[in-house]
């Protein structure tokens, strides 16, 4: 039975510092949310090959962007180097009208601004179990000169100082525990007082009972 007030997805931020993992976890998390789906970004950079337009991003001109920002169409955005990102606020509405559960996986600065303007995100921060296995996993990419890891430490300490802010802490030291720990927060997020005020209502004063067969 589904509560037909619960239809409408959840929208799901998902941040974490360069090592935390998140790639491999989140495909754990997709095979046990099936009704999850990725928000698609727009961006100003030329497609590269293989790439399809609303597939990979929504790929546009810097005019028709700035056109979008000026007509508020997102959720976020920020310029990365010379291009523009940003996540579409209507591509993701539709998903969530259509009770499909939306991930975005952006960083903390981009996170901070969707929960300010959707209070009712659902906001998960990844961490590495220790700051010793934070250091191995950037190192094991052996593409980085010593300098350059330094600058990715800070930058992952910088964004870990911040993971108060979230709603949820979840340490990767095994993906497919944290993939099951982060599934376990979705479903106890639909299972929310606040997110089920309206079936309550009509179970205490009549009306749609807020079931469907």
């Amino acid at each position: 039975m589904a509560r037909t007030n619960a239809n409408k997805g959840l929208l799901i931020v998902v941040s974490g510092p360069s090592g935390a993992g998140k790639g491999t976890v989140m495909r754990y998390v997709f095979e046990k949310c099936p009704n999850m789906r990725y928000s698609v970004s727009v961006t100003t950079r030329a497609p590269r090959e293989g790439e399809k337009d609303g597939v990979e991003y929504f790929f546009r001109s810097a005019d028709e962007f700035t056109e979008m920002l000026h007509n508020d169409e997102f959720l976020e955005h920020q310029k990365v180097y010379d291009n523009y990102y940003g996540t579409p606020r209507r591509f993701v509405e539709d998903l969530l009208d259509k009770g499909f559960d939306v991930l975005l996986e952006i960083d903390v600065k981009g996170a901070l601004v969707v929960k300010r303007r959707r209070p009712d995100t659902v906001m998960i921060f990844l961490t590495p179990p220790d700051r010793g296995t934070l250091e191995k996993r950037l190192r094991g990419r052996s593409t980085e000169t010593e300098e350059q890891l330094a600058v990715r430490l800070d930058a992952a300490i910088g964004e870990m100082k911040r993971a108060s802010e979230y709603d949820y802490v979840v340490v990767n030291k095994d993906a497919g525990v944290a993939a099951e720990e982060i599934a376990s927060i979705i479903r106890a997020e639909k299972c929310s007082a606040r997110r089920n005020k309206y079936f309550l209502e009509n179970l205490i004063y009549g009306g749609n009972s807020g079931y469907d067969d």
